[in-house]
């Protein structure tokens, strides 16, 4: 069987690397443009929707979250509806760098998909989509405590 996952892992920790260089000038290591552009995208989301959409766990979510809100990319407020929650807020600072990320992003989307038809592109989208949604399964299942059977 092909070793499609140490693709994936290598593809992914280049392009965080990458990332995590270009943005040391805004003041974002470590994946929290992950972050930053995810709050921008959705005002007010809580920390469990939060984690769900980028896959870490609540230590390193919490510590992330911790930091980017005293480098002030980030405000909690109270959520009305449950006061367990905090609803997460880009800052004006967040606003201001959301730009540049997605100009990254939509870059390094270019970058990999050189060369590849539009068909060609589809099909690895819906491809990786799939491939997503198997180790989700596992993820979600691990997250409970469950072992997996290999």
């Amino acid at each position: 069987m092909k070793e499609i996952l140490r693709e994936i892992g290598m593809i992914a920790r280049a392009l965080d690397s990458i990332s995590n260089i270009e943005f040391k000038e805004f003041d974002l290591t470590k994946g929290q443009y992950l972050y930053v552009i995810r709050i921008c995208e959705h005002p007010g989301i809580i920390q469990a929707q939060l984690l769900e959409m980028i896959k870490v766990d609540k230590s390193t979510a919490a510590r992330a979250l911790q930091k980017l809100e005293k480098n002030g990319f980030i405000e909690k407020k109270d959520n009305p509806a449950n006061k367990k929650n905090k609803n997460l807020f880009p800052t004006d600072k967040a606003r201001a760098v959301y730009p540049f990320i997605r100009k990254e992003n939509d870059y390094s989307d270019q970058v990999a998909l050189s060369g590849f038809s539009e068909e060609e592109a589809e099909t690895a989208f819906g491809l990786l989509q799939r491939i997503r949604k198997n180790v989700e399964k596992d993820w979600e299942s691990v997250k409970k405590g469950n072992k997996r059977n290999y």
